[in-house]
């Protein structure tokens, strides 16, 4: 079998598509609850006080996304990697590339970012349209939500480096043996730990949040070796179930042990960097909900969703560029409804539905231009 033909097993994938989607919406649903009270960095906070009872759940919902969302983003677009390089040859893989991800990132960072900006600047009275047009005649670049695209390039110039210049990696039919997820779990761990002594989580080096990179680097990495075996089409039932109650039994005790310690101690528990109980607790906490979680929908969806749906399709297509436009839909929905006097809680729901849509449907739209979906 040849290097392309290894790859292009004839296996349906409808349900990573739909996967795509759900992740796509996990992001917009993400930046939303940091608006209205969740833990994380955003352009537009209305609720800052982390003491009220919704910000609270908005923050266990920030931090179990947060330990797996993105990791999944990686590992499905390591997946695919080996074999568009195997078809397209590296020339053609880079290029492609390079017009996929730097394209959005260069149009996001110049004018979308700023533009995200200037709208969330709104609501502090300052009118929308110069402010925009002042920091693009300063040409400020924001990075905001495509660190991702930013990230992925810097792992598929790794993966084609090694491809390029490194032995060739013979192809894996067996999957790993289940102690495997039990070491790479406590391998990322211990990853996070060291990494967060020298970029504590919540600071950027070269605009990447580091600290959460131990997991995004093994789930990529794991993504292009897992593609010839096609892995993650034959992730066994009892193993998956396995691991989704590890996740779900490990979720409530992440704000359990943190109130413990609060109690035990009178102090708040610092968990983003040093190596208090809190900062243990939460590098090792991380993998194993992501694994539950990555592995649960994996399967589940293989499982249900693995048939073709004209309509699934058309989300899928405009996921990414969901993905690209997001931020500037939701803090101007977000701002726009600022005036209205509804409970926190209620206006995440609210907003996160109406930016989802709108999202969506901003990216169909552009699809639209000629030539837009060679990028989007």
């Amino acid at each position: 079998m040849s290097p392309a033909e290894q790859y292009t097993v004839a296996t349906r994938s409808d349900f990573i598509d739909r996967l795509r989607v759900l992740l796509t919406v996990l992001v917009i649903v993400h930046h939303c609850a940091i608006t209205y009270g969740g833990s994380g960095g955003w352009f537009y906070r209305e609720v800052s006080d982390a003491s009220l009872p919704g910000s609270m759940l908005l923050t266990l919902l920030c931090a179990v996304d947060q330990a797996f969302f993105m990791g999944m983003f990686f590992l499905l677009a390591g997946y695919f990697t080996p074999g568009a390089l195997a078809r397209k040859g590296p020339m053609r893989f880079m290029s492609e590339r390079g017009l996929r991800l730097g394209l959005p990132l260069l149009v996001f960072g110049f004018v979308l970012g700023p533009l995200t900006e200037a709208l969330a600047g709104q609501a502090r009275g300052e009118p929308w349209l110069p402010h925009w047009g002042a920091l693009l005649a300063q040409g400020r670049f924001v990075l905001g939500p495509l660190w991702f695209a930013w990230a992925l390039l810097l792992f598929t110039l790794l993966w084609l480096l090694r491809q390029q210049f490194g032995p060739p990696l013979r192809a894996r039919e067996a999957l790993p043996a289940p102690r495997s997820w039990w070491l790479s779990a406590l391998a990322v761990g211990v990853a996070a730990l060291l990494l967060r002594q020298a970029v504590p989580v919540g600071q950027e080096r070269l605009g990447l949040q580091l600290g959460y990179f131990a997991s995004y680097v093994l789930l990529f990495f794991l993504g292009c070796l897992a593609a010839p075996g096609r892995w993650l089409e034959r992730i066994p039932a009892e193993q998956a179930r396995r691991w989704r109650r590890i996740a779900l039994l490990a979720i409530p005790l992440l704000p359990a042990a943190l109130l413990a310690l609060r109690a035990l101690t009178g102090q708040p528990q610092q968990t983003a960097t040093g190596w208090a109980p809190a900062a243990w607790l939460y590098a090792f906490w991380e993998p194993l909900v992501a694994w539950g979680l990555i592995a649960g929908l994996l399967q589940g969806f293989q499982q249900r969703f693995n048939t073709p749906s004209p309509r699934w399709q058309r989300w899928s297509a405009q996921a990414y560029g969901a993905f690209v436009l997001h931020a500037p839909v939701l803090v101007l929905v977000a701002v726009l409804l600022a005036p209205w006097g509804a409970p926190p809680l209620l206006k995440f729901l609210c907003v996160a539905s109406m930016a989802t849509v709108l999202s969506f449907l901003a990216a169909r739209v552009l699809r639209a231009v000629p030539g837009v979906n060679r990028v989007l």
